[in-house]
């Protein structure tokens, strides 16, 4: 019955049982937005810290991308040479040669790409 009262005259049922309601102090909201300058705080840091692990994960998919081709170019094909009656060698040359055939037709997306990411993800000044 209360709750229909309070309806028709539009006033809160605590008022009408003669409580009085505590407004908000300004210390309260003081209180309430350093804790959310805070969470801000620590939101933007990880964040930046994410941005930056991302930035050094494409810098090392570079370098490793790089120092690949760098094998491949001192090995040159040496499996070629390989005898393969033995079949554990003939294997491994087909391992070794699918890999190098694979690597050389991905791995200049794959740089591009890398670069792409550490020039998107460099920290703007």
């Amino acid at each position: 019955m209360l709750i229909s009262i309070s309806e028709v005259f539009g006033t809160p049922v605590s008022i009408l049982l003669g409580e009085t309601i505590a407004e908000t102090k300004a210390e309260d909201l003081k209180a309430i937005s350093e804790k959310l300058e805070v969470i801000n705080l620590q939101l933007a840091h990880r964040k930046a810290m994410s941005q930056k692990a991302l930035h050094w994960l494409f810098i090392s998919l570079c370098a490793a991308i790089v120092a690949i081709f760098a094998v491949l170019i001192v090995l040159n094909s040496s499996y070629l040479g390989w005898d393969y009656r033995d079949p554990e060698t003939a294997v491994a040359g087909a391992a070794f040669h699918a890999f190098e055939w694979l690597f050389i037709r991905i791995a200049p997306f794959a740089l591009s790409g890398a670069i792409a990411g550490v020039c998107l993800t460099r920290k703007k000044v």
